[in-house]
């Protein structure tokens, strides 16, 4: 979408006023006031001269703001928010994407943005923007309730190349992959109910190497930090449901950790009730085929040896055994468990 930049005017402070009494952007913004007003919205004007509003060109409604802070010698901090009535058309990009030639024109070197580790719209947003992904700066900003939380930082320099930065993991194909009788979507928040549920059951946490939060709500930010893994390249994470009415079956990852060999590593766990229908090998399959798809050489799991069901999940879905890692896994009170790895090569271009 094509958007124009300029200044606020004082005609503009009713729909500042509306966007920014929001619940999203009063969620990741918190340091604004709230309930927000159109007083609010004049101060912000007079205090922050510098920052622009973030217009429709044909109709010069607000959709947005963008703006930034001087943060040391060629450097500057960008934040930006979109108003709900303009979201999920490519106005922050397109906003960000100019404002941040400006700067650079100016003279700026390198300019940088944070956003919330479950803030996987903003975090797209910076990916679209050409801005690349540094690290996390843990427990650095505040939260509404006067916590601290955990920030991505993103940057982008005068010498990148335009165009959105470059991603390992993209997104699934129209946003899922589906035999026609499983469908596999990316986890959300709003699985979390369903993820804790299926994660705390003692055959699934029991066999689960990091383990599982005794809590629904870390399980919840867990799910909505997702898609900060995957835009990482770190892990696609995935909810398996039934094809023909969005059950939950379980859930499947593909893990990236060997990015130098192009090699990658599946999981995944079933409900009870999914069990021994086939559905674990056909997630197995569709995540294994599109890891081709995205250049992996290399498809691995690894199960226990007393875990034979999950051996002929993979060995339905393609996957021959390789051996026995000895003590290769964590236990319980620090026991250490073996593994037996399975892989799947990239089939040979024909």
């Amino acid at each position: 979408m094509k958007v124009a930049l300029r200044p606020f005017r004082d005609d503009d402070a009713d729909a500042v006023a509306e966007a920014c009494g929001d619940p999203v952007i009063a969620h990741y913004l918190p340091f604004l006031p709230q309930p927000y007003t159109r007083d609010d919205a004049l101060e912000f004007f007079r205090r922050k001269p510098e920052d622009l509003a973030v217009v429709d060109p044909g109709t010069d409604r607000v959709l947005g703001s963008v703006g930034s802070t001087p943060r040391g010698d060629g450097t500057a901090e960008v934040g930006y928010w979109v108003a709900p009535w303009a979201r999920r058309q490519g106005v922050a990009s397109a906003a960000l994407d100019q404002f941040a030639g400006r700067l650079f024109e100016s003279g700026l070197q390198r300019l940088y943005l944070v956003t919330a580790l479950t803030n996987g719209a903003s975090q797209r947003v910076a990916v679209a923007g050409g801005f690349v992904r540094e690290g996390v700066a843990r427990g650095s900003t505040r939260t509404r309730d006067g916590g601290w939380q955990d920030m991505v930082v993103w940057a982008r320099t005068a010498a990148d190349p335009p165009g959105p930065s470059v991603r390992v993991l993209p997104d699934l194909p129209g946003g899922s992959l589906t035999d026609g009788v499983v469908t596999l979507r990316p986890i959300v928040e709003e699985d979390g109910p369903d993820t804790y549920q299926m994660r705390s059951l003692p055959d699934v946490s029991g066999r689960s190497v990091v383990g599982t939060p005794m809590d629904p709500a870390v399980v919840a930010r867990q799910c909505a930090e997702s898609v900060s893994k995957w835009l990482a390249g770190q892990r696609a994470e995935m909810t398996v449901r039934a094809a023909a009415d969005d059950g939950y079956l379980g859930e499947i990852a593909l893990f990236y950790a060997e990015p130098a060999l192009r090699e990658a590593m599946i999981g995944y766990s079933l409900t009870p009730a999914a069990r021994g229908k086939g559905y674990a090998a056909r997630a197995a399959r569709l995540v294994t085929a599109w890891g081709f798809e995205i250049g992996m050489a290399r498809m691995i799991a690894g199960t226990a040896p007393d875990n034979i069901a999950s051996q002929r999940v993979l060995e339905a879905a393609g996957y021959h055994r390789e051996g026995l890692q000895r003590g290769r896994l964590p236990g319980p009170d620090g026991t250490r468990i073996d593994n037996i790895q399975f892989a799947k090569l990239r089939p040979a271009a024909t």
